[in-house]
């Protein structure tokens, strides 16, 4: 017997859901499940930083912060049709706040201000991006209205680290063979279904991914000199909390193995490896074993070291 189905409504006139704008469109988006399914949706870890956030005589709806590289984002919401107004706006707050990104949300995008998006990210470099995203309501008959953002406009970051260092310098074979690595690493964790976020794949020796806290992040990593691969906690600045992980070094350990403790002056790490005969290979039955040992150690990293990062932020 064939059970009954229902039908997706889109509710066209977002003001039914959210009235205002400020008041209502961006207090909602700045809640933290929200936030998160924007991240989602565009491979990038946010962390609200505030809304409002001044400009000169102007406040962009939401100020966050990149997790993966620490960098500021700007959002621009309109639930509206897009415009001249708000596209010259959301450059400005890109300026203001020296953004790494700037995200246009809207109802509808019209054709011009799309191609002025794509625009913006051919002539930019490798340091900023600019998303257009639209937000649609459904409804499926009496259900609770669900969002969903739709991406019309992305950054095409990939080609963008290629051109950058095309620009500089031929891509040597080693960064080839890397970029290839974390591209085809990407495509692994994707499929494995985790609760990582991956961003664009760049030809260098470390991948990184966040665990939900600017202190820190973990990052994979392959040095072709060594044959080695690695995963390690990632602490930029942060003396105070490399110092509180040493205090639980033993439980730390007894998770992870014996670890490698780096207190340098930029950054401290703790370090998990694996010696190999050979990385990178193109035997895929041993690119499978790289890829399957550092996403394992990667979420046991994640397992282990986000309860602490809880405890320590507890104590501030």
């Amino acid at each position: 017997m064939t059970k009954k189905l229902g039908r997706i409504k889109i509710i066209k006139n977002l003001r039914e859901i959210w009235s205002k704008e400020a008041s209502d469109f961006t207090r909602w988006l700045a809640e933290e499940e929200n936030l998160k399914l924007l991240s989602d949706t565009i491979g990038v870890d946010l962390e609200l930083i505030r809304t409002e956030a001044n400009v000169g005589r102007y406040n962009v709806d939401i100020l966050a912060k990149d997790l993966n590289t620490n960098s500021n984002v700007v959002i621009e919401n309109q639930i509206e049709d897009t415009n001249h107004d708000h596209l010259g706006k959301l450059i400005t707050y890109a300026a203001g706040h020296d953004a790494s990104l700037a995200i246009w949300i809207v109802r509808k995008a019209k054709e011009e201000h799309a191609k002025a998006v794509e625009w913006l990210n051919a002539h930019s470099d490798d340091n900023v991006g600019f998303f257009l995203l639209e937000i649609q309501v459904l409804q499926i008959g009496d259900s609770i209205p669900a969002p969903q953002f739709n991406i019309v406009v992305k950054p095409n970051e990939w080609a963008k680290a290629i051109k950058a260092d095309n620009e500089s310098k031929e891509l040597t074979d080693t960064k080839q063979q890397q970029l290839k690595f974390w591209t085809e690493f990407k495509e692994y964790i994707e499929a494995q279904k985790t609760s990582f976020s991956c961003q664009t794949p760049r030809p260098q020796h470390w991948y990184t991914f966040s665990i939900g806290s600017s202190i820190a992040h973990v990052s994979a990593i392959v040095n072709s000199q060594k044959e080695l691969l690695a995963c390690e906690l990632y602490i930029p600045k942060n003396k105070p909390f490399f110092n509180f992980l040493k205090t639980h070094k033993d439980e730390i350990e007894k998770s992870l193995g014996e670890c490698n403790w780096v207190d340098a002056s930029v950054a401290s790490r703790v370090l998990v490896s694996l010696n190999l005969d050979e990385v990178m290979s193109e035997d895929n039955e041993k690119r499978a074993n790289e890829f399957k040992w550092l996403l394992s150690k990667l979420q046991l990293m994640k397992k282990v070291f986000t309860p602490l990062l809880k405890e320590f932020s507890k104590q501030k």
